[in-house]
C-alpha cells in the first residue's frame, strides 16, 4: 500500500515549482489518488482541497491510528507535489522547513514498491502445452503474417502476395461453395426467407426439419451435449447408405467442432496412466500434426510407425508390430490412429490393407481411431475408399462385436471445403455402456458443438437427392470441384517429377501433395548456423537458443521469403495443397521449380 513519488522538473515560464508524479497501488483511497500529475495551486497556500487529496477528513471505518497515518502521508505528498521541499528552489520560512522535514520523514520510510512478477512465465506454465507443436500454424506461418503486413506497408519484395500453400482451406483458395448448401444455411439463419420464391422447395424443406428440431426454432439456441437428434438422425442415415447397408445407430453418433474436435475428446477418454503403463498412442508419420499436438496436451506417448515412401505411402503391418514391440518397453500402446486418405500423404488404403490392419487391431487389443474426413477425394482411378466401420463389420462378429472403433467426417474437405463452419461428426461403436456416459459427460462440459456446423453437416449427409429440384446443379457443382481437383493432382505430380531433386509418389486423394526434396549436405549444415542466430518468432513455436534448425524448416523459411510460398515443414519433405486454381497452382509449382534449382546451385 505504500505510495512513491518521483520527481520530475518540469520547466514552465513564471513558475518556479517541479511538476511532481504520484503513484499509488490501485484499489487505495488516500493522498494522491486524484492528484497524480497535478502542479501545486500557488505558492501562498496548501492547495490541499484543490487537489482533493482528503487530507484532514476522516475516513470512515478506520482506526484513528490509521486516519492519522493516511493524513500525515497525504499532508507530506501533497507538501511534495507543492514543492514545499528543500529541492524545490526558492525562500524558505521556518514553518515551511519544519514541514519539509515532516515530509521527507514520511516518505523515506515507505520504499517505491518493485514491480511483482508475472504468476503465469514460460518457467511456470503448463509444460504439456509448452510441448505442443502445430506446424500447421507455427513458425511459418507467423513469419508469413509478417511478411504479409510487410507488403501492407509498402515494403518490397521479390513477390506482390503470399501464397498459402501450406493448409486444406479450400475457399480461401478460391474454391466457391456448393449453392444449395449456402441456400439451406441462410434458410436456417434468417428464417423469414422461409417465404421468399427465390429459394428451392427442397432447401426450405431441409431448413424447416432442421429448425424444428431447434430449440425456439432457432439455430442461436444450445443443443443436445450429442448434437440435435435429427442431424444425427441424418448421419446414421448417410453411413447406412455409403457403407451398402451396413447398420449404423444414431445413439453411436455425436456432432463435434469439426473432426479434430472429436479426435481430441476421445482421445482425452483414453490416455491413462503413468510411466511405464502411460497410454501411447501410435500414429503416422508422416502424420497430420493435430494428433502429435494432441497427445502432447495430454501427456500420452507419442509411437512412430512409417509409412513406406517406396510403396506409395502404404502401411505395412509388420511396421506396426515392430512400433508396438519396442513402444511395450516404455509405455501401454492402446490407440492406433489411421488416416484415410491419407494426409499428408495423399494414399488410399486397400481393402485388404484395412483388413490386416483390423485383425491386428484386435489381436493387440487396440482401440481404433479413423479418420476419414477426405473420404471424397479419391483421384486415381485404381482406388476405392473403404471406410474402416464396414470392413469391420465384413469381416464377421467376431470383430464387429469387440473392435473399438471411432471414426471421423468433417465439412471442411470433400468437395465442400466449408472449413469456417467447423461442423464435423464421429461415429463410436462398441463402446462399454459406462463408458459411453463418460464421453456424453465429456462432452457436455463445452455445452455442444455450434449449431451451425451442426446444420452444415446435416446438409452434407443430406444432400439432393434425384427427382428434387436441386439434385442436377448440386450434382454438376459437385462433380466440378472434384474432377478439377483430380485434374490438378496429376497437373502436381507431373511438374514437381520434372524437378532435379524432387520425387512426387502419385497423389491418390486427399489435397495435398508430399514430395521428397533433395536437400544438399552444405544446406543442412547452413540450416543449422542459421537457426541458432535466427530470431524468435515465438517462444512457444520456437526457442532458437536451444534448438538448431530442422533442414525443412530452413528450406521452407528460405522458399516463403524469396517466393512467398507459404508450405508446411511437416518432416523431410513439404507438404503442398493443391487446392489454389490451376493457373495460380502453375505459377506456384514454377516457381518452387526455379527457387530449388537455385537452391540447389547455392548450396552444391
Amino acid at each position: 500500500m505504500g505510495l512513491a513519488v518521483q520527481p520530475t522538473p518540469l520547466s514552465c515560464s513564471g513558475n518556479r515549482l517541479g511538476n511532481y508524479k504520484a503513484q499509488e497501488p490501485a484499489g487505495r483511497r488516500g493522498a494522491g489518488s486524484r492528484a497524480v500529475g497535478v502542479r501545486a495551486q500557488g505558492a501562498g497556500r496548501c492547495g490541499l482541497r484543490a487537489l482533493g487529496c482528503g487530507w484532514g477528513r476522516r475516513s470512515p471505518g478506520a482506526a484513528p491510528g490509521v486516519r492519522a497515518s493516511r493524513a500525515r502521508r497525504g499532508r507530506a505528498a501533497a507538501l511534495v507535489r507543492r514543492g514545499c521541499c528543500p529541492r524545490t528552489p526558492g525562500p524558505w520560512s521556518r514553518s515551511q522547513s519544519s514541514a519539509a522535514a515532516e515530509a521527507s520523514a514520511v516518505l523515506k520510510v515507505r520504499p517505491e514498491r518493485s514491480r511483482r512478477e508475472r504468476i503465469l512465465t514460460l518457467e511456470s506454465m503448463n509444460p504439456q502445452v509448452k510441448a505442443v507443436e502445430y506446424a500447421v500454424r507455427g513458425p511459418i506461418v507467423l513469419k508469413a503474417v509478417e511478411i504479409e503486413n510487410e507488403l501492407q506497408r509498402g515494403i518490397k519484395k521479390p513477390f506482390t502476395e503470399v501464397i498459402r500453400a501450406n493448409i486444406g482451406d479450400a475457399q480461401a483458395m478460391g474454391q466457391q461453395p456448393i449453392t444449395f448448401l449456402r441456400q439451406v444455411m441462410a434458410l436456417c439463419t434468417y428464417p423469414n426467407l422461409l417465404d421468399s420464391p427465390s429459394f428451392p422447395e427442397d432447401a426450405k424443406k431441409r431448413a424447416r426439419r432442421i429448425l424444428q428440431a431447434c430449440g425456439g426454432n432457432s439455430l442461436g439456441s444450445y443443443s443436445a451435449s450429442q448434437g440435435v437428434n435429427c442431424i444425427r438422425e441424418d448421419v446414421a442415415a448417410y453411413i447406412t447408405r455409403r457403407d451398402g447397408g451396413v447398420p449404423a445407430d444414431p445413439d453411436n453418433i455425436y456432432l463435434t467442432t469439426g473432426a479434430s474436435d472429436g479426435i481430441s475428446t476421445i482421445l482425452k477418454i483414453l490416455v491413462s496412466g503413468g510411466g511405464k503403463s502411460r497410454t501411447g498412442v501410435l500414429i503416422p508419420i508422416p502424420q497430420y500434426p493435430l494428433y502429435s499436438a494432441v497427445i502432447s496436451e495430454l501427456g500420452a506417448v507419442q509411437v512412430n510407425y512409417y509409412l513406406d515412401e517406396e510403396s506409395c505411402w502404404a502401411l505395412d503391418v509388420n511396421e506396426l508390430r515392430r512400433a508396438v514391440r519396442e513402444a511395450k518397453g516404455h509405455c501401454d500402446p492402446k490407440v492406433l490412429c489411421i488416416i484415410n486418405p491419407g494426409n499428408p500423404t495423399g494414399q488410399v488404403q486397400s481393402r485388404k490393407c484395412i483388413e490386416d490392419v483390423i485383425h491386428f487391431a484386435w489381436e493387440e487389443k487396440l482401440f481404433l481411431l479413423a479418420d476419414e474426413v477426405y473420404q471424397d477425394n479419391v483421384y486415381s482411378p485404381d482406388c476405392s475408399f473403404h471406410s474402416f466401420k464396414k470392413v469391420l463389420y465384413e469381416m464377421g462378429p467376431e470383430y464387429s462385436s469387440n473392435v473399438e472403433l471411432a471414426s471421423f467426417h468433417s465439412t471442411s474437405k470433400g468437395y465442400m471445403g466449408e472449413c469456417g463452419y467447423r461442423g464435423g461428426y464421429m461415429e463410436v461403436i462398441n463402446l462399454h455402456p459406462e463408458i459411453k456416459g463418460q464421453l456424453v459427460k465429456l462432452l457436455s462440459v463445452r455445452l455442444c458443438p455450434p449449431v451451425s456446423g451442426q446444420a452444415a453437416m446435416d446438409i452434407v449427409v443430406n444432400p439432393p437427392v434425384p427427382g428434387e429440384e436441386s439434385f442436377e446443379q448440386f450434382s454438376r457443382e459437385k462433380e466440378s470441384v472434384l474432377g478439377n481437383l483430380a485434374k490438378k493432382a496429376k497437373l502436381t505430380e507431373d511438374l514437381f517429377n520434372q524437378v532435379p531433386g524432387i520425387h512426387c509418389n502419385p497423389l491418390q486423394g486427399a489435397m495435398y501433395a508430399f514430395p521428397r526434396i533433395f536437400i544438399p549436405t552444405k544446406a543442412v549444415e547452413a540450416a543449422q548456423v542459421w537457426g541458432t542466430s535466427w530470431p524468435a518468432l515465438s517462444p512457444v513455436y520456437w526457442d532458437c537458443g536451444a534448438h538448431k534448425m530442422a533442414p525443412d524448416m530452413f528450406y521452407c523459411m528460405k522458399l516463403l521469403e524469396e517466393t512467398g510460398i507459404c508450405a508446411d515443414a511437416v518432416l523431410f519433405p513439404d507438404r503442398m495443397t493443391i487446392l489454389p486454381p490451376v493457373d495460380k497452382l502453375k505459377t506456384v509449382l514454377q516457381k518452387v521449380k526455379d527457387f530449388h534449382m537455385k537452391f540447389l546451385e547455392k548450396h552444391a
